[in-house]
């Protein structure tokens, strides 16, 4: 029965380590310029992070290392590996080509454009660091969640990669919305805005009409507009929650 209970124990680590290996992935696709897959990583990542805290509560699995070990393990999927993808959107948007680091011939303005990517994975550290001594994030959370900022970044990589884009890719993803962008999410990862989470204690409207709302345009968002939905509703999900905020709404 011990043993049993101690390889059920290990179940949700297991998927965290998976989740983990899925940012790995992410990181090395983008470095080489394959953003597609770096993006699809990214979401596999973001599959397993919610089947791991899932598995947790289900099989009553709790411990300080699995609680670390998620923390680390979000910060390459969630952290690393967006930065990545923002670095090589940056190298494309400013050269018209993604290259080796070393190869690099810019300008300082454009190293400092290039620096903007590694705002991600340093705010992404500071907000992870603040949810592990935080007593107040089990339903909700303190600003803008990890894996939220990295679906972001990841549908934007394979939306540029879609066939056909040109023209909107010419238009939206320039180095100065890239670096913009970059500068916000990264202040609205530590941001003191509360934000909903989509953990449901139970099933009553009252307490989850803003998740229940949330996502029911999910799903219709998705299937009319696909992967192009994505940005949309991360958009929505914050400025949601910032109205919420603004008008001192309490969020079950």
């Amino acid at each position: 029965m011990g043993f049993r209970k101690n390889i059920l124990g290990w179940i949700p680590s297991f998927i965290t380590s998976l989740g983990l290996i899925s940012g790995a992935l992410a990181i090395f696709f983008a470095i080489d310029g394959h953003l597609t897959f770096a993006g699809i990583f990214i979401l596999i990542a973001a599959v397993f992070d919610f089947l791991d805290g899932f598995s947790a509560r289900l099989l009553n699995a709790y411990s300080l290392l699995g609680k670390e070990l998620d923390s680390l393990a979000d910060l390459i999927s969630f952290g690393l590996a967006p930065a990545a993808i923002l670095f090589t959107l940056l190298e494309f948007a400013l050269f018209g080509k993604n290259q080796p680091i070393h190869e690099i011939d810019a300008l300082w303005y454009e190293w400092l454009a290039l620096a903007s990517a590694f705002l991600i994975p340093v705010f992404s550290a500071l907000r992870l660091a603040k949810f592990n001594i935080s007593t107040n994030q089990d339903r909700n959370f303190i600003g803008l969640p990890t894996p939220a900022n990295a679906i972001l970044w990841a549908s934007l990589a394979i939306i540029v990669s879609i066939p056909g884009n040109t023209e909107l890719i010419r238009l939206l993803f320039t180095v100065k919305n890239l670096a913009i962008t970059a500068v916000v999410t990264s202040l609205l990862l530590v941001s003191r805005i509360p934000m909903f989470s989509l953990k449901f204690s139970s099933g009553r409207w009252k307490e989850n009409w803003h998740r229940y709302i949330f996502i029911i345009l999910c799903i219709g968002l998705a299937i009319f507009f696909h992967v192009y939905a994505v940005p949309a509703l991360v958009l929505i999900y914050i400025f949601s929650n910032m109205v919420f905020y603004l008008l001192k709404i309490e969020l079950a």
